[in-house]
């Protein structure tokens, strides 16, 4: 890579998330205390914002998101008009955008300017990214000097573009210069029309040194032909309906099932319950939000707070969920005994972390693109992950182990079942984590933006399907004792056919002297585990 295409490269990467990591912890820090607060979303503020430099120019990130094209295109130009209706209309929008100099800076003449100072506004596709700087004159220079301009490419002063004739939808500039000496300059009202389908970047740049100091103010507004969500994120909405319609009906089916069997529910099948609903309240939530988003701009605080907590909340449970299952509980062990503590413990922690990670990924600004800063709070998340799988599997090899020595057949084939069920998920989620990380490495700047809202629907089908499969193993049932927890060894034989004879009972009498013994092996091999793996000695002995 060359040195211009690295420069290239700095101007898309940097202050991406500079500009916005200031944003998103006053937002985190002050949710509690303005409730009424709204989320910038397609609407994009900047208050007071400092210019960066960048070889030799200097800029400010406006904003990037995903457009469609315009279903309906305005016949003479690109400027929408503002009496027409704007269903169908892509656009970006300048609204009160103010620059604000420093009054050394009105004071004095540049000689390269042909008024006082001037800013410009660039909208440019991703894709031609390599239109803006001198890269076609053989200069690494953003913006366009005496001796560049000597063969009429460039205006000294200006920002340089390479506009294409074949292409007439290229980078497009929008100029405002500082009058006199005045110390503000105001940018007319303008709505520039998408007509072109691609991820569309906003930067605010000046080329004149003596504009050291200036600020911006004001806002932009962005907008898809069918509503003001990011392109990136607008299936979402479409899924999280048909996702809260799934969990609606496997709650239905479940419900009667429910309803069916009152009499013989275990205190498992109410956790489960509890799953479903927070399932469905969870994405109907999203849902509205997306919806309120879409037809808004902006998004309410108080509800974006309230579907990040849910799923933060759900995501907690269903491991826990997970996790209680895989141990046995209900099944081969009435409670868990001293470990619950333990359980809570790690179930607080991933909902602290979860939460973190979900409030900086939805508020502040929208932008489509992924902060680096985003790294540190995914982290903690993946740790706690990596803890639920392992506690998880160990359970399930205690389990499947004492049901084998209990020779409780229809236990064990179930245990089985979602024994290599899990080990499938988990070996697709490995899968899915390389392609993911494959997806955002070979894609820094969102060109594959319009197939990104893939990645995180899978979790979410993932975490769905493994609800649907202990809904079906673990479903209320006539005669649960199948898998129901039974208070004596007998009633797992009772439940297999074995008569109780005097083979029978001498049967049982060496299942519990094997348990003693590996009991006694366990203690004198100081068995134990982290997260209290080991601690099941107890429990056993109860039953």
């Amino acid at each position: 890579m060359g040195q211009r295409d690295i420069l290239r490269c700095d101007l898309f990467s940097n202050g991406l998330n500079s500009d916005r990591r200031n944003e998103r912890l006053l937002s985190f820090i002050f949710l509690t205390f303005s409730p009424t607060l709204r989320v910038g979303a397609s609407i994009h503020e900047y208050r007071n914002e400092a210019f960066i430099r960048r070889s030799n120019s200097f800029f400010f990130y406006g904003g990037s998101e995903g457009l469609y094209a315009s279903k309906l295109h305005s016949q003479n130009d690109k400027v929408v008009s503002e009496d027409k209706p704007l269903n169908g209309k892509s656009f970006i929008r300048f609204e009160s955008i103010t620059f604000r100099r420093t009054k050394k800076s009105a004071e004095q003449k540049n000689e390269m300017q042909q008024r006082t100072g001037l800013v410009e506004a660039i909208i440019l596709d991703v894709r031609d990214r390599d239109k803006i700087g001198g890269s076609y004159l053989n200069s690494i220079a953003i913006c366009c000097t005496p001796e560049l301009a000597k063969d009429g490419s460039c205006k000294v002063g200006e920002v340089i573009i390479h506009q294409d004739l074949d292409k007439p939808n290229g980078p497009q500039r929008i100029q405002t210069f500082f009058e006199g000496k005045n110390e503000e300059a105001s940018m007319v009202l303008r709505t520039i029309e998408i007509n072109s389908t691609g991820m569309y970047y906003l930067y605010f740049m000046f080329c004149d040194p003596e504009l050291v100091g200036t600020v911006i103010s004001g806002r932009t507004v962005w907008r898809n032909p069918d509503g003001y969500l990011p392109g990136k994120i607008a299936p979402l909405m479409t899924f999280s309906g048909l996702m809260s319609l799934a969990y609606l009906v496997l709650g239905l089916v479940w419900f009667l099932r429910f309803v069916q069997y009152w009499k013989d529910i275990m205190q498992l099948h109410y956790h489960i319950t509890a799953v479903i609903a927070l399932g469905m309240c969870e994405m109907a939530l999203w849902y509205f939000e997306y919806a309120n988003f879409n037809s808004t701009g902006s998004r309410p605080m108080g509800i974006t707070i309230w579907a990040v907590t849910l799923t933060a909340v759900k995501k907690t449970i269903s491991r826990l969920l997970l996790l209680v299952v895989s141990m046995g509980y209900g099944v081969v062990r009435p409670t868990l005994g001293s470990v619950t503590l333990k359980i809570l413990l790690l179930g607080v922690m991933y909902f602290v972390a979860s939460e973190a990670l979900e409030l900086v990924e939805h508020l502040g600004n929208i932008n489509d693109f992924s902060g680096k800063a985003r790294i540190f709070l995914v982290l903690p998340v993946a740790l706690l992950d990596a803890c639920f799988i392992l506690w998880i599997f160990s359970s399930l090899s205690k389990t499947l182990e004492k049901l084998q020595i209990r020779r409780s057949m229809t236990k064990l084939e179930l245990y089985r079942k979602f024994t290599n069920f899990l080990a499938v998920s988990v070996l697709l989620s490995v899968v899915w984590i390389g392609y993911e990380l494959y997806f955002n490495a070979t894609d820094p700047l969102s060109e594959l933006w319009r197939a990104a809202w893939i990645i995180p629907t899978f979790w979410t089908l993932l975490a769905y399907i493994i609800l649907v499969v202990i809904c079906v193993l673990w479903a209320p049932s006539q005669n649960p004792t199948g898998y129901a927890y039974s208070e004596e060894i007998r009633d797992d034989f009772d439940e297999e056919g074995i008569s109780l004879t005097a083979s029978g009972v001498k049967v049982a009498g060496d299942v519990a002297i094997i348990l003693e013994r590996k009991e006694r092996k366990a203690l004198a091999a100081g068995d134990h585990h982290v997260f209290g793996l080991g601690e099941d000695l107890e429990e056993d002995k109860r039953e």
